[in-house]
């Protein structure tokens, strides 16, 4: 029982960022379920983060309240955010909403309230790992009642084709409106919960590279099934402490070590598996069964 304290102590953030990251990696998948390349996540996780840092810190307001803050503020901001740029598709979304972030970025540098480019320190720690994954266990509900449901279908169909959609009746607006307002919600909750955790909260944690990693963690684990962003950021998060073991051994830092190993495995991952990882047991399924329908 010692034992397992002390591992659980030795690798308690790990296990925090894992969780954040699913969050920010499931608030990346809300939008690429319907088809759309928003990548504005670190803007509202920014929104969120700061908006709950104030509120406890400076207001002494309760966590719960918070959080709930984290939440709507970001949502709310999405709805005048999404009516203009969820018209426009691809390469040019990614762009307009890269740039949202970081709008919101610079304008908390150059806020002498929280403290421009130094940002928030000595927040409280409200957000326990229990916490943590208990939100991610409600996000993964509630995309898993999606799923199934007629919103889970009209998604569907507006990601393998929006016009056609359009034709048949579904308000295609409203879906992809909607799922921008759930992600914002998940991105500001990872905010609140990360700074809540790490005791503080700076602008240059949401940068362009932390839209990167939400994207990356989406894509390696894959957007076909809800539960693949999780999987992609738990890999992605581990994979960096076990390379910090490894690098020693081989002689080499661990930064570029790091570097090479993702950008091989995403590599490997974008090849082989678009998908994703969660496709590889069909791949592996699909393989065993080729020399059968051969042989026959």
């Amino acid at each position: 029982m010692e034992s397992l304290l002390e591992l659980y102590a030795t690798y308690q953030s790990t296990l925090a960022y894992i969780g954040i990251n699913s969050l920010l990696a499931l608030s990346v998948y809300t939008t690429l379920s319907c088809g759309q390349l928003a990548l504005s996540s670190a803007g509202f996780m920014a929104i969120g983060a700061y908006a709950a840092a104030i509120l406890t810190l400076k207001l002494q307001a309760p966590f719960p309240v918070a959080l709930a803050v984290a939440a709507l503020l970001p949502a709310l901001v999405a709805v005048p955010l999404g009516l203009p740029v969820l018209r426009i598709r691809g390469v040019f979304l990614a762009i307009a909403t890269v740039a949202f972030g970081e709008v919101v970025r610079l304008g908390l540098v150059n806020w002498d309230y929280v403290e421009g480019a130094q940002g928030l320190v000595a927040i409280p720690q409200k957000a326990s790992v229990g916490l943590i994954y208990a939100t991610v266990a409600l996000a993964l509900l509630v995309l898993w009642r999606l799923r199934g449901s007629k919103w889970g279908f009209a998604l569907e169909a507006i990601r393998e084709d929006e016009a056609a959609a359009r034709t048949m009746g579904i308000h295609t607006t409203v879906y992809k409106l909607a799922m921008l307002v759930l992600g914002a919600a998940l991105a500001g909750l990872a905010g609140a919960l990360e700074a809540h955790f790490s005791f503080m909260v700076a602008p240059n944690g949401f940068a362009f590279g932390r839209v990167v990693d939400m994207l990356v963690f989406a894509v390696f684990g894959g957007t076909a099934a809800f539960y693949g962003p999780v999987i992609g950021a738990a890999f992605l998060t581990v994979l960096p402490e076990l390379l910090r073991e490894l690098a020693p051994l081989l002689g080499i830092e661990p930064g570029p070590l790091r570097t090479l190993v993702n950008g091989l495995v995403l590599l490997v991952i974008i090849l082989f598996l678009p998908n994703g990882i969660v496709s590889l047991p069909g791949r592996i399924a699909a393989w065993r069964r080729g020399p059968k329908v051969l042989a026959s």
